[in-house]
């Protein structure tokens, strides 16, 4: 007779699983709200449907870290990824006007290890109470020989709801606009494969060194420095003014992201000495040579979100930004134009 092979010798760990689901549940319990009807043991997350909507829209966004896991990974810290995670869905809902609601994630690895599962979630939990949103739910899998030893991926998925009648489009954005700055912590979750070519590979700088420009830091620091979410700044405003347009800075930065609200004839003007550049992004620049516009094209250059409004509702946004202690910058202007963004000369 052959001898008896068991799961656990084919990759797969039921029981650390089990270890691991047990150890994350504490911090995923923390973003429970009376809306949510179910726990861990269930098999599909449920979020009861409360408030006042007479036609309420239900709008989802999902997204992944990307290559910034990488930096994770080298650095053996994974407390912080999970943050990035939610940030990247979340803030995509955002801008459409709707109130987080809940958050669900995947985490593939080789092989699970349940302090290291614990780490990622809390994380993901940590997001999910900065983002105002339920972590309900998600999947775990073990999946041998799919992925190099120590790595993993992961995969969020965020659902907001809002009256039909208040979604936020774009289409109410019109010439004379003022456009409002919200700062990023730096690089977010966009971009890492230039960073990482750059300042790992072309200025050979290792993850522990402290380059002058990064002002103590360490260039993993800077490069793990989680992804702002905005939903306290963002609610505040959609409940007090009349907001025309919101855009999340991700990948394609300013010149490919703001676009995508603009009306057919106009254009975006912006300021760039209107901002503070966070010094990674300069830092960048000089090792690798980069081009200016490849610059705003590849990343967020400090701005993690835009929002446009009436020229006569200026003041009166500044004054919400700050009672929510928000930072922000007046950056720009909305002008006639071809849905481009336009940059005013230094």
């Amino acid at each position: 007779m052959a001898e008896s092979i068991s799961y656990k010798d084919a990759g797969v760990n039921i029981d650390e699983g089990n270890r691991a689901v047990k150890e994350m549940k504490k911090h995923v319990a923390k973003t429970w709200n009376k809306t949510v009807l179910n726990d861990l043991a269930t098999f599909a997350g449920m979020v009861e449907l409360t408030g006042k909507y007479e036609h309420p829209v239900l709008v989802s966004g999902t997204d992944g870290v990307g290559t910034k896991l990488k930096i994770a990974f080298q650095m053996d810290r994974h407390d912080t990824v999970g943050i990035d995670l939610v940030a990247m869905s979340v803030n995509d809902v955002l801008v459409h006007g709707a109130k987080p609601l809940f958050f669900l994630d995947y985490i593939g690895t080789g092989k699970v290890t349940a302090e290291k599962i614990e780490e990622i979630v809390k994380g993901v939990a940590e997001g999910c109470l900065m983002g105002k949103c339920a972590l309900v739910g998600g999947e775990t899998a073990e999946l041998p020989s799919m992925y190099s030893e120590g790595e993993y991926d992961l995969a969020g998925f965020a659902v907001g709801i809002i009256e039909k009648d208040r979604i936020i489009t774009g289409e109410k954005i019109k010439e004379g606009d003022v456009i409002f700055g919200l700062p990023s912590s730096g690089l977010h979750s966009n971009g890492f494969s230039l960073a990482r070519k750059v300042l790992l590979e072309a200025a050979g700088f290792a993850l522990t060194d402290k380059p002058e420009e990064l002002g103590g830091k360490t260039v993993g620091e800077v490069m793990l420095t989680p992804t702002r979410i905005y939903t306290d700044a963002v609610m505040a405003m959609v409940e007090n003014l009349d907001i025309h347009g919101l855009v999340h800075i991700t990948g394609g930065g300013l010149i490919e992201n703001v676009p995508r609200i603009l009306p057919e004839n106009l254009s975006a003007q912006f300021d760039r000495r209107a901002w503070d550049v966070p010094a990674v992004f300069p830092l960048i620049q000089k090792w690798g040579n980069v081009e200016e516009m490849e610059m705003y094209k590849v990343f967020n250059m400090g701005i993690g979100m835009c929002v446009i409004v009436d020229q006569k509702d200026a003041e009166a946004l500044k004054a919400v930004l700050t009672q929510n202690n928000e930072p922000y910058f007046v950056i720009g202007e909305i002008v006639k134009g071809n849905k481009t963004v336009l940059f005013r000369e230094a």
